[in-house]
Order: structure tokens, then sequence, then C-alpha cells
């Protein structure tokens, strides 16, 4: 067991937890924080990603323990004083997700793309991506709404 201190969408948290405890499990399970979505526990789909300290990663790979320290930031994290973050916008207003399940990774992925290119054309927004998986839409409508968050980010 070990005991963690980190902040999780702005509020400080002190926790002991089991040292094989992955960060998904910790921000579900523990937290109760079920926005970030767990698809395949191997790091193929994306669903679960976060950011630790301003960067995007796969939740799924990394041990609570090691984030011990950090800033975390979730899906539910992004809302700030009852309003959608800019790409949360984009992703309704282009119908940039169906079933819905991978939109939190896509959002936090997106987010972290346009921290590091501010107008990314569609190819690049393509290639950012591919670490995230998505079976229902074709992504023509994720990269729209990329596009669209970038011109207000």
């Amino acid at each position: 067991m070990k005991k963690i201190n980190v902040e999780v969408n702005g509020k400080k948290i002190t926790k002991e937890i089991s040292d094989h405890t992955v960060l998904s499990s910790f921000l579900r399970d523990i937290l109760n924080l079920t926005g970030t979505h767990i698809g395949c526990d191997t790091s193929q789909c994306g669903a679960c990603v976060v950011h630790v300290d301003g960067k995007s990663i796969k939740s799924c790979t990394a041990f609570a323990a090691d984030i011990d320290g950090s800033k975390i930031t979730t899906i539910e994290g992004l809302t700030k004083n009852g309003k959608m973050h800019p790409m949360q916008e984009a992703f309704k207003k282009h119908h940039g997700l169906q079933c819905g399940f991978c939109t939190p990774g896509m959002v936090m992925s997106a987010i972290d793309l346009l921290k590091n290119n501010k107008n990314p054309n569609d190819r690049e927004i393509r290639d950012w991506l591919e670490g995230n998986i998505c079976r229902c839409t074709g992504y023509q409508n994720i990269v729209a709404a990329v596009k669209e968050a970038a011109s207000k980010m």
C-alpha cells in the first residue's frame, strides 16, 4: 500500500492505494470519476485518455502510485462553471460522437493536440488521434469538431 497525494480536476486528494492500482481504476473505482472509460486494458483504444500534468496519457498504462504529486484532469474537469469546454461544444455541434464510448478519450487527446498545434490540418488531426479508436463515426465529424475547436481555443 502507498499513500498518494494528487490534484484531480482542481481538488487535492490523498488516498492510500495498492501499488498495482492503475490510474484508470483509481479514477473510476476509487474516485468515482466514470467519464474515463476502460475499453481494452492494453493501450489500444484510447478511451481512457486523461491529462497528467498537462499531457495526455492512456490511464490504463500508468500506475496511480507513479503519478503521486501530479495534477490530473479528466473529462469531468473540463466543464467550468457549468459551461462545456470549446472541444466538448464542438463535438456536440458537429456530432463527433455516436455511442459516446470513445468520446472522453477523443476529447482529451484532441485538446492536447491543440496545445501542440494550434491549427492542424485534417491529416495532422487524424495522425494525432490514431491511438483513439471509434467504431461508430467514421471520424469525419470528429475531425470537423477538432478544427472548429481550434478556431475557438
